[in-house]
């Protein structure tokens, strides 16, 4: 007689990107990169920054961002959640230094806070628990194209300067390895559009790899320089503590806080998903930049929160779906103020899962 196989909680999404860098991370740890093979690495890493950014500014449709202008009270708020409140909360946990957490850690974890949402993981919570897609759509992309600038701005101003920390010679490499290469792909965007619409699975592939790349590149040097050794496991599960009352509370704040502002149940599901979510992808590559050799250990608090976010998430947002008694639709029904989006569109959404890009 064959049992069943059991299966995880539809709650608990198993992340497999994740799984992927928790085996790069132990790569790094038992394979490090040295000497020939870690300059090989470094501008190996260098180049997947540059691509990454490339290709998010060729797939960002600046048509799209703009039909989503006129929803701006939505987006405000979840820039407002997510570069001045995150911060805010960040310079406030100061306090839990030394006692709870040491200084590397917590610098990795202000640095979380700088981070831009994500979007393709706020689309899908905000379709499955029947929010305004079109407005977490609208409000991710912005918040991604305002992280390009706002995120390095942030951490030059609260960011520690020394032990490794943001430095000041950053900016340049900022320019060279972020910013210009997204310009280029938004000017690029209207001749090699339809490939990467083509192509998108095999572009997930690069952008998965890139990442990955980044991340050996990055913890290698920190296993090189002895930085894991600071880290104790006490502290990793003070940080995982502290990480969960900074979730707590933003997810508190952004649904509670939009309902005080008069948004409307849908708009509410948006702005709590996209307000307090922040991004691996645009992280990852923007720490390599900012920390150099550091950036091992300044990335693992991001790491950490990012499956978290995932696991809570998906959990409220299949308990928001379940309160929710769907209304019928009317063919001719005007749109929205944030932009209505055909239940075909709203379904398919749903069924994207989070990927590895936020």
């Amino acid at each position: 007689m064959h049992r069943p196989v059991p299966k995880l909680p539809s709650w608990l999404p198993v992340d497999g990107f994740i799984l992927a860098l928790l085996g790069t991370v132990v790569l790094a740890a038992l394979l490090p990169a040295r000497g020939p093979g870690a300059t090989v690495a470094e501008g190996a890493s260098t180049g997947a920054v540059a691509l990454l950014f490339f290709l998010y500014g060729a797939r960002l449709s600046t048509r799209e961002a703009l039909d989503g202008m006129r929803h701006w009270r939505l987006h405000l708020t979840v820039l407002a959640c997510t570069f001045v409140l995150f911060p805010v909360l960040g310079l406030a946990a100061r306090l839990l230094v030394p006692e709870v957490l040491p200084a590397t850690l917590y610098t990795g974890l202000l640095f979380l806070c700088l981070v831009p949402s994500t979007v393709q993981s706020s689309i899908a919570f905000t379709a499955l628990a029947r929010g305004n897609v079109a407005a977490a759509i609208c409000a991710g992309s912005f918040s991604s194209l305002a992280g390009i600038v706002l995120t390095p701005l942030l951490a030059g101003l609260v960011l520690p300067g020394d032990g490794g920390g943001f430095r000041a010679g950053s900016l340049l490499p900022i320019v060279c390895q972020l910013l210009l290469p997204f310009l280029a792909g938004q000017l690029l965007r209207r001749w090699i559009g339809g490939f990467l619409t083509r192509h998108k699975k095999v572009l997930g592939r690069v952008d998965r790899g890139s990442i990955l790349l980044v991340v050996y590149a990055a913890f290698s040097a920190g296993v090189v320089r002895g930085i894991w050794h600071q880290v104790s496991s006490l502290r990793l599960l003070c940080l995982l503590g502290v990480e969960a009352v900074l979730l707590a509370v933003m997810l508190t704040v952004t649904s509670y806080g939009a309902g005080k502002l008069g948004f409307h149940r849908e708009d509410r599901i948006a702005i709590t998903f996209a307000g307090s979510k922040k991004s691996l992808a645009a992280g990852l590559p923007m720490a390599s930049v900012l920390f150099g050799a550091q950036a091992g250990l300044m990335v693992l608090p991001l790491m950490l929160f990012h499956q978290m976010q995932l696991m809570v998430c998906a959990f409220l947002a299949k308990r928001m779906a379940a309160r929710t008694v769907p209304e019928p639709r009317r063919a001719a029904a005007p749109a929205g103020p944030g932009g209505a989006v055909p239940a075909k569109a709203v379904a398919a959404a749903g069924r994207r899962p989070p990927g590895p890009r936020d």
